[in-house]
């Protein structure tokens, strides 16, 4: 082993770290989208509020407001 070997060997690692951290980070929404999905898909009144809370919608006649 040389100098040059040590640190690349370090940068191999921190790049090993980093990914590690991102693929459980993924996972993690993944899980996450996956169970949001299934109770989308067997709660009508969860689809309505997220439709509701994430595009605005509303019904005819009735008044939304907004708060940020």
């Amino acid at each position: 082993f040389n100098e040059n070997s040590y640190f690349k060997s370090m940068e191999y690692q921190a790049e090993i770290d980093r990914l590690t951290e991102e693929i459980k980070e993924n996972t993690d929404t993944m899980q996450y989208y996956r169970k949001l999905n299934a109770e989308l898909s067997v709660n009508p009144e969860a689809l309505e509020r997220i439709v509701r809370e994430q595009y605005h919608m509303q019904r005819p006649g009735e008044d939304v407001y907004v708060f940020e």
